[in-house]
């Protein structure tokens, strides 16, 4: 199986300096998709990779799907500017994949740019975890005794996994289930469209899995993390309350 991929950049012409010459040699074919945004062309561009340049800024969800419909390879790798493939990560991937039909979703390990360990793959959230992590309820209880069940914090295999759900910060996707349902959803502006997407697998029925002997390294921003009073923090309860309005039966799911 072949894979095509998909690269969203939003003014991050900086990152994609180390991030597309690590990609490119491992994939069939590479889409660079840009928004209108100043710096998001890198300075130079590997040769092979094609651009696709926006009349207008999209959401990371319509231009993935944006992407996605102008490739054409079974497989479909999706992923941020700031993501930085090792070397045969997307062959692990597509191995896995090949031997697991039913894998419509795989993720790889993450790690920082320094060499340690992010939480990439985690269980659906619930709401109390959530409302605790993101508000200032988070003052008065231990966010990371609320959500370790949801970052699996307890949890590092060192062999393939199957996972609830995994940062779209790199994910390889199975060209039919994304047509199955519907692609990403192009109505989360920021947040939670991988979580979204992953549950729409689930209830479809494809497996998604966390396969360690991919490797990515990742500089996981994690804003609304620092900060509760901003843009993205906004951004963020909306992405969940569409979710919610989507999906609610999650309303029952509270720790």
């Amino acid at each position: 199986m072949r894979v095509s991929a998909v690269v969203v950049s939003h003014g991050h012409g900086a990152e994609l300096g180390a991030s597309l010459p690590a990609l490119a040699p491992q994939v069939d074919e590479l889409l660079l998709v840009l928004n209108p945004v100043a710096g998001s062309e890198p300075e130079e561009v590997p040769e092979g990779v094609r651009l696709l340049r926006n009349d207008r800024v999209l959401s990371f969800a319509a231009n993935a799907n944006l992407g996605t419909a102008h490739t054409q390879h079974e497989l479909v790798l999706v992923a941020n500017p700031d993501a930085i493939a090792a070397p045969n990560a997307v062959a692990a991937l597509r191995e896995f994949m090949v031997s697991h039909p039913r894998c419509g979703v795989a993720g790889p390990k993450m790690l920082y740019g320094d060499g340690t360990w992010q939480a990439s793959r985690r269980s659906f959230p619930t709401v109390g975890a959530t409302l605790v992590r993101r508000t200032p309820l988070r003052l008065a209880f231990d966010p990371l005794r609320w959500q370790r069940r949801h970052y699996l914090l307890d949890e590092r295999p060192d062999e393939p996994v199957q996972a609830d759900t995994m940062l779209g910060a790199f994910l390889l996707m199975r060209r039919a289930m994304l047509d199955e349902i519907g692609g990403w959803d192009a109505g989360f502006r920021m947040y939670c469209e991988d979580i979204d997407l992953n549950y729409r697998a689930a209830k479809a029925g494809w497996e998604r899995w966390y396969v360690p002997a991919a490797v990515v390294r990742h500089e996981y921003a994690a804003v609304i993390d620092k900060r509760f009073l901003t843009r993205h923090t906004l951004w963020h309860a909306r992405a969940m309350l569409r979710f919610l309005r989507k999906h609610p039966e999650r309303l029952l799911a509270l720790r």
